[in-house]
């Protein structure tokens, strides 16, 4: 059922650990059991950090699912997630890391990642990602999304159309909640964003001014908490 009020929707500092469905911990084994995992591929142990100052998508669309994997020391886990899909993003000022433990002699190791610092200044420098999925643990922002409907059912995202994202692809529709909660706009404008992820796919992902850089410890993560 779509909303009857089309338009804008304004949240102020947006916060997501979208869960309402699959992702309940009571449902996590129910998932699991019926293969209905978000990413197509078997998450690693290490939760990774993203933080940008816009992101504007198009077609925007989530739903709860649940990813599995193994720890780095190699015990089997499953992770409640809200998967978040765009058929475009652009993205400014993004920074990315990821902290290795305990790495011999070394100590924590924080892997940082940034790109389009200069997007804020020209537009040509944002990131750009094309048909792009999230598997989000937690996100922050500020939010505004254009033309939104929630309470969607999972299966009918895209309303048939296979030129705007619905269920993650590769993920099989008889392993999927097809009448689970999801919601969809759009248009997504975030700011100020900091979230946490399992798992990104993106059929495109461009990288203007990209910078990989090495710490030891954790001062160098792009956001503390």
């Amino acid at each position: 059922m779509k909303s009857q009020v089309r338009g804008g929707t304004r949240w102020k500092r947006f916060a997501v650990v979208m869960v309402p469905s699959v992702a309940a911990t009571a449902a996590i084994g129910v998932g699991l059991a019926q293969g209905a995992l978000a990413a197509s591929f078997s998450i690693s142990g290490q939760e990774f950090k993203v933080k940008a100052q816009t992101l504007e998508g198009t077609n925007f669309v989530q739903y709860g699912s649940v990813d599995a994997g193994k720890t780095l020391d190699d015990k089997a886990f499953a992770a409640p997630v809200a998967v978040s899909g765009f058929s475009t993003a652009y993205i400014t000022n993004m920074c990315q890391s990821v902290v290795t433990p305990k790495v011999p002699f070394l100590g924590d190791i924080t892997l940082r990642l940034e790109a389009g610092g200069e997007g804020a200044k020209d537009p040509d420098q944002r990131v750009y990602a094309k048909d792009i999925y999230l598997d989000v643990s937690d996100l922050k922002a500020d939010a505004e999304f254009g033309n939104i409907d929630i309470g969607v059912a999972a299966g009918q995202l895209n309303g048939g159309n296979k030129n705007k994202p619905g269920i993650q692809p590769g993920t099989p529709a008889d392993r999927v909640y097809q009448n689970g909660f999801s919601q969809r706009a759009e248009t997504a404008k975030l700011s100020n964003v900091e979230q946490k992820a399992w798992a990104t796919t993106a059929a495109t992902f461009k990288l203007p001014d990209l910078k990989l850089s090495l710490h030891r410890g954790t001062d160098a993560e792009c956001y503390k908490g």
